[in-house]
């Protein structure tokens, strides 16, 4: 797994070296604003991710609603299975033959 190699904090004390043709720093420094707003809300946001999927793995296993919605689901297509087998059986006894 990846893990990144720089924090907020890295990015905020970053100095870059001037040189007579070098970048502006004032514009260098307004990016790198950019950048750790940015870089802050996707760490929010992944951290919320994962506790939304650890709260959803943990609700869905052994759930006895969620037990339940997939035999109701595997109901369902079993149904729905069984009614393209009577229908096939139905259009195919003809003989493919046009009315």
């Amino acid at each position: 797994m990846y893990k990144p190699q720089l924090t907020n904090q890295d990015i905020l004390d970053k100095e870059f070296k001037t040189s007579m043709r070098g970048y502006n720093q004032d514009e260098v420094d307004e990016f790198l604003d950019v950048v750790i707003k940015d870089y802050d809300y996707f760490e929010k946001e992944i951290s919320r991710l994962k506790e939304e999927m650890e709260r959803i793995t943990n609700a869905s296993s052994g759930s006895p609603q969620f037990e339940t919605t997939n035999q109701s689901r595997s109901q369902v297509n079993a149904d729905v299975l069984q009614r393209l087998s009577n229908l096939e059986k139905a259009v195919f006894s003809r003989g493919g033959r046009s009315e």
